[in-house]
C-alpha cells in the first residue's frame, strides 16, 4: 500500500468570489484523494495549512510514502521547519508531487535551490499537453496528447534545474509553450512537478490528468529510504581481514 499525504492550503475555496468555491466546495485536496483513494494499492490523508503543525510532523512524513503538495497564495505562511522537514524527508527517500503553484512553495525551492520562477497569465487559454517522454512510467496509458479547455497560461523561462526527464510539454492558444511535467531524484527521494491545476478550472476532473497524478504517485514511491540522510555519521573504523 502506497501511503499518500495531500497537501492544500485551503485558502481559494473558501472565498465565495473566487470559483474555486464552486469547483472544489470541500477542497482541492479533498478532489485529488477522491480519485486517488479508488486505487486498491493508494492510501491518502489530507492536511490543509490550518492543521499543518499537526498534520505534517516528523512522524507523519515519515509514515509517508509520496507527498502531493497544492500552494498558490499561502506559500508565506508555510513554517520554515516544515519546509525543511519535507526536503530532509524526500531525501531520505519520501517521493514527493508538486502541483501547479506548487512551484513557488518553500519545499520545491528547497529541493530545486533555484528561484523557480515563470511567466503566466490567465486568459482561460486551451493548453495541449504533449507526451514528451512516452516510455516514461509516468506517462503510461495516456495519448500521445491531450486538451485542457482551460487553464492559467504558464510560460518559459522556467527558472529550475535541468529535468532529468521532461515528461510533458504544454502549448497553449495564445503560443507559450512550457516544461509541464517535470522530473528529479533529489538524494533518495523522486520528485515530479505537474504544471495544470489553476483553482479555478477543473483541472483535477479530468480523466488525463488524474491517470498522470496515479502514474506519478506509483513513480515516486520509495525505492530506498534511510533516516537522517542530513547527518554525517562517524562509524567506528571497519576491520578488515585482507582479500
Amino acid at each position: 500500500m502506497i501511503r499518500v499525504l495531500v497537501y492544500n492550503e485551503f485558502r481559494h475555496e473558501k472565498d465565495p468570489s473566487c470559483r474555486a468555491s464552486s469547483i472544489y466546495p470541500d477542497g482541492i485536496h479533498s478532489a485529488i484523494a477522491a480519485f486517488l483513494n479508488k486505487e486498491e494499492d493508494i492510501s491518502v490523508t489530507t492536511v490543509t495549512l490550518e492543521n499543518i503543525e499537526t498534520g505534517i510532523t516528523r512522524e507523519i512524513l515519515r509514515n509517508t510514502d509520496v507527498i502531493v503538495w497544492w500552494g498558490h497564495m499561502a506559500h508565506g505562511d508555510v513554517p520554515e521547519h516544515i519546509a525543511a522537514m519535507v526536503q530532509e524527508e524526500v531525501l531520505n527517500g519520501m517521493g514527493a508531487i508538486f502541483l501547479h503553484s506548487g512551484h513557488k512553495s518553500k519545499p520545491f525551492m528547497r529541493l530545486m535551490g533555484t528561484s523557480c520562477s515563470l511567466i503566466w497569465r490567465e486568459s482561460d487559454d486551451l493548453e495541449r499537453l504533449w507526451v514528451s517522454a512516452p516510455g516514461h512510467p509516468i506517462a503510461q496509458g495516456l495519448p500521445a496528447y491531450f486538451e485542457l479547455p482551460g487553464e492559467e497560461t504558464y510560460g518559459e523561462p522556467f527558472g529550475i534545474p535541468a529535468p532529468d526527464e521532461t515528461v510533458f510539454v504544454g502549448w497553449f492558444t495564445g503560443g507559450e509553450a512550457f516544461r509541464s511535467g517535470c522530473t528529479w531524484v533529489r538524494g533518495n527521494g523522486k520528485v515530479f512537478y505537474f504544471q495544470p491545476g489553476h483553482e479555478t478550472y477543473p483541472t483535477y476532473k479530468d480523466a488525463n490528468v488524474q491517470k498522470v497524478i496515479v502514474n506519478a504517485v506509483r513513480w515516486a514511491a520509495p525505492t530506498y529510504r534511510i533516516d537522517n540522510c542530513m547527518d554525517c555519521p562517524n562509524p567506528p573504523k571497519a576491520h578488515t581481514t585482507g582479500f
